[in-house]
């Protein structure tokens, strides 16, 4: 089996603790043989840990003639210039979300891939998170009719203080934690076309000057209504999901999901009535009748809810692997993750802070 060579752009929260993890746990399939970071204590945890060649410029990776992919774990308002260099430079590329700022960005991004004939990906893992495959599987079933409207919260109660609460440096919860949802929205309201956009944002126990309360409301012609809340300031989180269709409805967490229906055939058409409605004694009456509701549940299956976000992760390396070395189409594309920066850049429009 082929391995696929990596070299890592940074070793904070994400490129050592996700990405460094979850490749050195695929063996058969990476080889972790660079790191870059500007910070010694990191190189020299990475030599220990990873066994691997150390950079403190990421610019001299760009040497080396034995990498397949090099991975942007940079800061998020480094991703889109350190991406487009490393294309440029002769590599795929992986980038940690968000892709970038704007959509012009994106585009950009996208015809740089297209010159260099280099592969452009952005890891969007969410997209293989459990709870949100059985959703779609629920929703595709047809048992709870067609869906009016999908709410997806990522709530919590939390204060930060940390790099990512500023707006320069492309912070807040709309850019560290909505590329997960709003990747997710999208795909239940459609990649075809732009939805309309609502957006509210507020700064509510955050120290930086960048939002971490949003609420986003996707709608748009025969489609269902979305609704996205990513709120740091929720100390009773509820769901995480909350689908509602005309025959029935889903709710649940990343772990639990359970959802109830009934059967049309069973329940029979509705019948309008326009006189005035009466019950058995001929009194005034509300219309009301008595569905028989079958009920369903999910838990995470136990090797995935002991390590969800490395199985996450894994296997949108997998699709990677396949992507690089079968020839496989990416099944997160930029053109996909482009419709989720023009959300969230309109996001941005609607709300100064």
């Amino acid at each position: 089996m082929k391995k696929i060579r990596v070299a890592i752009i940074g070793q904070g929260r994400s490129g050592r603790d996700i990405h460094a993890n979850s490749l050195s746990q695929m063996k058969e399939q990476y080889e972790i043989v660079a790191v870059a970071d500007m910070l010694e204590e990191r190189l020299e945890r990475a030599k220990k840990e990873l066994n691997c060649e150390v950079y403190r410029d990421y610019r001299d990776l760009f040497k080396r003639n034995d990498l397949d992919l090099i991975v942007n774990a940079s800061p998020s308002h480094f991703h889109f210039t350190i991406s487009k260099e490393i294309m440029e430079s002769g590599f795929h590329v992986l980038s940690e979300k968000p892709l970038a700022r704007t959509a012009h960005e994106v585009d950009i991004l996208m015809d740089t891939a297209k010159k260099t004939g280099k592969l452009l990906a952005i890891f969007q893992q969410s997209r293989y998170a459990p709870a949100y495959r059985q959703v779609q599987e629920i929703i595709k079933s047809g048992v709870i009719g067609r869906v009016v409207q999908v709410s997806i919260a990522y709530n919590n109660f939390a204060r930060r203080w940390d790099w990512q609460t500023l707006k320069a440096n492309d912070g807040g919860n709309l850019l560290n934690t909505g590329p997960h949802p709003v990747d997710q929205a999208l795909q239940f309201f459609g990649s075809e076309e732009m939805p309309h956009i609502t957006s509210m944002m507020d700064r509510a126990n955050t120290a930086g000057d960048a939002e971490d309360y949003v609420k986003i409301i996707l709608h748009g012609h025969g489609r269902p209504v979305i609704d996205i809340e990513i709120s740091s300031c929720c100390a009773y989180p509820s769901f995480t999901y909350n689908v509602q269709g005309t025959r029935g409805g889903i709710k649940g967490s990343t772990t639990h999901l359970d959802w109830k229906y009934f059967k049309q055939e069973e329940a029979g058409e509705l019948k309008l009535v326009t006189t005035p409605m009466v019950n058995e004694k001929n009194e005034p009456a509300y219309c009301r009748e008595q569905l028989k509701w079958y009920e369903e549940s999910w838990d995470i299956p136990a090797e995935q809810g002991k390590d969800v976000f490395p199985s996450m992760a894994q296997n949108f390396y997998n699709m990677i692997y396949n992507t690089i070395v079968h020839g496989k189409e990416l099944e997160i594309t930029p053109s996909q993750v482009r419709q989720q920066i023009a959300v969230m850049e309109e996001c941005h429009r609607q709300n100064s802070l």
